[in-house]
Formats: structure tokens, sequence, C-alpha cells
């Protein structure tokens, strides 16, 4: 077994990859659906190579929560061209929002007191981002309806994540993987769907040859190689906290290379979801 220090570098790289998305995105000139047409269709080559467990993505159970990861694929690169990458992460990330309504009635998992708390003050830090919308610019032409999708992008991220958890109390030590399937499913389901929108693709500069590349291989394929093989020897609890780094460092990133700085309201809304995420965590640890 790796050391912990390995396994903790090795998760916090995977967040570092995961948190280049919007930089990413932003700087191809393909649109939403192209970008994330290719990037899946380069993610599932990868994924499907590196990780052999994950291959059994067409069977019924993987494929249905593949569905919703697709949706939450697609919405999110479509909203990270419209609005604030730093909007698109943080909204992205009130999924436990849907997940506290829904998930005492389709996995029968009560819900903890700390958590309505949790998610009454997700809930202040998204509607934080429309009190002002941000004005329209270069990188983000239509946050209103950029911040829209990323709130699809949440509620469709919920249902994945229920889905996963419900294929994760079937899975068997050192077989398929089920949720893994799912997640190379949904990166299949998200190409398949996109593609008949986007063909014929334009001539690709090399530039956009570049990033698809990157996003597919590495922002989204070794990223989960790097995730599944660090989340084996650390508790929950604590891949938890240093894949928060995701959302903290893609906004940086953005504010670095495209000069993206969220307006006020935008940014306490971030914030907050950025407080109350790490709160939630933190309590696992110590419980109620």
């Amino acid at each position: 077994m790796p050391s912990t220090f390995s396994l903790r570098t090795t998760v916090l790289a995977a967040a570092i990859l995961f948190s280049t998305a919007g930089v990413a995105i932003k700087s191809s000139s393909l649109s939403g659906l192209e970008l994330a047409a290719t990037r899946s269709s380069v993610a599932s080559i990868v994924l499907f190579a590196l990780l052999p467990s994950w291959r059994a993505f067409w069977k019924w159970r993987p494929l249905a929560v593949g569905v919703c990861y697709a949706n939450t694929l697609v919405c999110f690169v479509v909203a990270t061209k419209y609005t604030m990458a730093a909007n698109a992460i943080f909204l992205q990330s009130t999924a436990p929002i849907y997940v506290l309504l829904l998930a005492p009635r389709l996995l029968g998992e009560p819900n903890r007191r700390s958590d309505y708390f949790i998610t009454a003050a997700l809930m202040l830090g998204m509607a934080l981002f429309f009190v002002e919308v941000d004005a329209a610019s270069a990188t983000a032409s239509d946050p209103a309806f950029g911040n829209t999708l990323a709130i699809a992008s949440g509620v469709s991220m919920a249902f994945a994540l229920m889905g996963l958890r419900w294929l994760a109390r079937d899975a068997v030590p050192g077989g398929e993987d089920p949720s893994g399937a799912a997640a190379l499913g949904g990166n299949v389901i998200a190409a398949a769907a996109c593609l008949p929108f986007c063909l014929p693709l334009p001539a690709l500069a090399p530039i956009d040859l570049a990033i698809v590349g990157y996003l597919g291989a590495f922002q989204i394929g070794f990223a989960y190689w790097l995730l599944t093989r660090g989340i084996r020897g650390l508790p929950a609890v604590e891949v938890s906290l240093l894949l928060l780094a995701e959302p903290v460092l893609n906004t940086l990133w953005t504010w670095a290379v495209h000069g993206e700085t969220p307006g006020n309201w935008s940014l306490a809304g971030c914030a907050v979801i950025l407080a109350a995420t790490c709160t939630r965590v933190l309590a696992q640890r110590g419980g109620d």
C-alpha cells in the first residue's frame, strides 16, 4: 500500500486536473456542444484503455446512471462557455440540495439534522448568483443562461451521485466496477448525444486539437485514473476535503489566464457554497 502522503498527493493531483476544465474550455474556439462531444469521445477511449474494470458500461444499470452523468458533463461544458467558470463550477456544487430532498425516498437513507442547515446555506449561496447577474463579457456571453445550465448540471449530478451510491451497494470487490462503468458510460452517451448536432465538425485549429486532447485524456481520463487509486487508502472525508481544491483553483486559473472576475454577489455565492461544503465534509468526521 502506498504511503498516506503519496495517496494524498494522488488525489490532490486529480483535483488539480479537474480544476483546469474552466480555463481550457474558455480557451477553445469550439462551441459548447462541439467541445462536449469531442472531450467525451477522447475521455471514453482513455477510460476504456486505462480501467478494464469499468468496461461493462453497456449493462442497463450503469447506463441508466450514465445518462445522468452525461447530462452533467454536457451542461457543465456549455454553461462554462456562457457564464463565468466560477459560477459554473460552484453552481454545479449545489448538487447536495437535491440529494437531501430525494435520497430518503430513492435510496431509503435518512438525513442528518446538520444536513438541513448545510443545504439551507447552499440554497442561499445559489440564490446570491441571481441577485445581480454578471455582465456579459468576451468569455461569458450570456451569464444568466449559463447560470441556469450550471444549476441543471447540479441537478443531474445529484441524480448521478445517488445512482453511483445505488450501484456501489452491489459492487463485488475485485470484480467489475459498476460505478466506474457508469462514469465511462456517461462519457460514451455524452459523445453520442452531442455528435449528431456537431457534424460535420469544423476544421480544428492546432490549439483546439490540443485542448480537446488535453480535456479528454488528462482533465477527465488521467484524473479519474488518479482518483480511483488515491481513494483506496484514504478516508472519504479526507478525499472530499482534498477535492475542494477543484472549485477554488478553477476560479483562480480562469482569473489568471482570461481575467475573469465574477461580480461581488457571485463571489459571495462562491464563498457561501465553499464554506457550506467544507463544513459538511468536516461534520462527517465528527458526526452530529
